[in-house]
């Protein structure tokens, strides 16, 4: 029997029992299914994951007091060394692989405008900011170094936050709002970005001069963060290290001594995410599969009664000079043509989930290789699971085949 008769001869035996044949390939098809949904939600979530921490800036470098804990008569309290200005200028002054720094403070105030009010999260913040932080300006401009050093009261709003104090966030430009005591005057606004890594909305937000902060809103000295852009993602690793050595000479930490802050590496970030992402994506493909094999079950039982059902005809195949490989591999065949169908109507199913997860907002992304990968295995599922049922059709030896009733 060649190729082409024995294709037709089992796609002939599948369509004679339709739905069987349908309910048969049911298990592959939600195996194949499952584990391609699976894995493009992981890798949707991770995509979204390294979006919204790769949103945070370029090449990122964030360095931030240690919490050291103390005793102060029968409690343990904890504090913080803060950065101070002199820190942020031997930084600028000494680093080689910074493209940008901004020291940063933020707190929340009543904030209020023409139109409305809110609890505002408003950040002290120097001109690099923007850029270490890879933000834009989608009106008006960013203050700058004379700003800084005149401690002018003037604020860049975030779009959520222009809305909700004038209406509509363009109106908010060349007017005043309060925060406290103190009126600044609105100049820019910043392009929106959305929900950051902790999903709270980053449009809604005040930025203001990092030395009109200290001395108009905090009146302190202390600055809680320092942001560092590096110029390449290459050299990460040796930005962070020089980081801490120029901080370790400007805190005068002795060496060897614990240093009092930490500096926390983007790539870093995304490479702790992307790993977590990928355990969990693998964890669920693996349950996800469970239901292939369930499926391989369903595909030997089926194909075992039909081996039952078609003694006879097997007899009659093998009296007119059908050879035992002959039965054998159809069998086989059908086995591996109801995997293969049941994996393409998976892929279908996966398709269709993906495109109304994506529609309703939930991250996904399937990925070509899963879908070959997933192809195979149903394949080879039906190559596990139908070779007994073809091999016992096989033996069947032809006068006891020919008689069975």
């Amino acid at each position: 029997m060649n190729v082409l008769q024995l294709l037709h001869t089992c796609l002939r035996s599948i369509m004679r029992n339709r739905m069987r044949s349908l309910l048969t390939s049911l298990g592959v098809i939600i195996g194949v299914g499952s584990v391609i949904i699976m894995v493009a939600l992981g890798e949707g979530s991770q995509r979204a994951i390294e979006a919204r921490i790769t949103a945070m800036g370029t090449n990122l470098l964030q360095v931030m007091p240690r919490r050291q804990a103390g005793r102060a008569g029968q409690q343990v309290m904890t504090r913080s060394s803060s950065f101070t200005v002199k820190d942020i200028q031997k930084l600028k002054d000494e680093s080689t692989f910074a493209s940008a720094i901004s020291g940063f403070i933020q707190s929340n105030y009543n904030v209020f405008g023409s139109q409305g009010n809110a609890q505002v999260s408003v950040q002290g913040v120097e001109p690099d900011f923007i850029i270490a932080r890879n933000w834009k300006i989608s009106a008006g401009y960013f203050f700058d170094d004379e700003d800084m050093s005149l401690r002018n009261r003037v604020a860049v709003l975030g779009r959520s936050t222009a809305a909700t104090l004038f209406g509509q966030p363009n109106r908010a430009l060349g007017e005043q709002i309060r925060i406290g005591n103190n009126y600044f005057n609105v100049i820019g606004l910043l392009e929106s970005k959305g929900a950051g890594f902790s999903g709270a909305d980053q449009d809604d937000v005040v930025m203001v001069p990092l030395d009109t902060a200290l001395t108009r809103l905090t009146n302190s000295r202390n600055i809680n963060q320092i942001l560092i852009s590096v110029i390449s993602k290459e050299y990460m690793a040796s930005a962070q290290k020089e980081a801490e050595l120029i901080l370790r000479e400007s805190r005068k930490i002795p060496e060897g001594a614990a240093a009092d802050f930490d500096i926390m590496n983007q790539s870093d970030m995304i490479d702790m995410a992307s790993a977590t992402s990928k355990t969990l994506t693998t964890l669920l493909a693996a349950i996800a599969g469970v239901s292939l094999l369930v499926g391989g079950i369903g595909i030997m039982n089926i194909m075992l009664v039909s081996v039952t059902e078609r003694t006879r005809e097997i007899g009659i195949r093998m009296a007119v000079g059908g050879r035992k490989r002959d039965i054998l591999f159809q069998f086989l065949t059908e086995s591996v043509i109801l995997s293969i169908m049941g994996g393409i109507l998976g892929i279908g199913l996966a398709f269709l989930v993906c495109r109304i997860m994506i529609a309703a907002g939930i991250p996904a992304a399937i990925n070509p290789l899963i879908i070959l990968a997933s192809t195979l295995f149903a394949a080879f599922v039906g190559i596990i699971f139908g070779y007994y049922p073809a091999l016992k059709a096989a033996k069947l030896y032809p006068i006891d085949a020919l008689r069975y009733e």
